[in-house]
């Protein structure tokens, strides 16, 4: 037997066999999608690539779907961004000093928020705002809820609001921040930037109408509007400050039509 296998005729009819069978498995490997390229999906990624923290700190998270459109956006003060329209970044100087939550759409357009933010004053005065909104399509908030505090004063709201048939796009942002940015501190200055900000809604069709708005007023009066479809009140329930109740009948033109209880 030894001399056998010490014949170099057996070691090559051995090494033949070997190399058959290695050449069969192969195919037979390859006929069966082993050695093919596997898309994985989004929720298997996630699977092969979760992770588990106990605390983690971050100034800004962006939540995105697997083609990278973002979603979610949550953000410190620093790192909060502008407004997103179709995936493009549009700058809002009017709201840097804010941290919170941006919803955006499928198509990566803005469509509502959440801004949060306060402070004490050098002279001690305490500040404190937020702000929840949701947004139509490429428009405004139709729904919203806020709160504002400067020192004693305060008031908080919430409302819900129709909107123009006009698209929110960045023209139209650019031109309401033009209009923002003009100076108001003369009574001639302050009726000028009115009258841009009232041009910019005509031309573009972006006037909202409150329709119903419930509150908290600064001199501690409770109350709630309920407006037509051109935003003009004519429903008013108030509780003022001494706790009075009283409601009003309003027309178009804002007279008051019954009163209760009556004068």
């Amino acid at each position: 037997m030894k001399s056998l296998l010490s014949k170099p005729e057996f070691l090559v009819i051995y090494s033949g066999v070997l190399t058959i069978v290695f050449v069969l498995t192969v195919v037979f490997a390859a006929a069966r999608g082993a050695f093919s390229v596997r898309t994985v999906s989004a929720a298997g990624q996630g699977s092969l690539h979760s992770a588990e923290f106990d605390q983690i700190t971050v100034h800004r998270i962006n939540i995105v779907e697997p083609d990278g459109t973002q979603r979610l956006i949550l953000s410190d003060k620093a790192e909060f961004p502008g407004s997103l329209y179709h995936g493009r970044e549009i700058a809002r100087p009017d709201r840097t000093d804010s941290a919170g939550m941006l919803f955006i759409n499928d198509e990566g357009t803005e469509n509502g928020g959440l801004l949060i933010g306060g402070y004490k004053g050098k002279d001690g005065t305490a500040h404190s705002w937020g702000h929840l909104s949701f947004d139509e399509y490429d428009q405004d908030q139709t729904l919203a809820l806020d709160t504002s505090q400067d020192g004693d004063d305060r008031d908080a709201h919430y409302q819900i609001s129709d909107n123009g048939d006009g698209m929110l796009t960045p023209e139209a942002m650019e031109a309401f921040e033009n209009a923002r940015r003009l100076p108001a501190s003369t009574p001639e200055e302050r009726i000028a930037k009115q009258q841009a900000r009232a041009t910019v809604i005509a031309k573009y069709g972006l006037r909202g109408y409150p329709r119903a708005e419930l509150g908290r007023e600064r001199d501690k009066s409770v109350g709630l509007r309920l407006k037509d479809a051109s935003g003009h009140d004519r429903i008013l329930i108030r509780v003022a400050p001494d706790g009075t109740p009283s409601m009003e009948f309003l027309d178009a033109g804002g007279h008051v039509t019954q009163h209760w209880p009556e004068k």
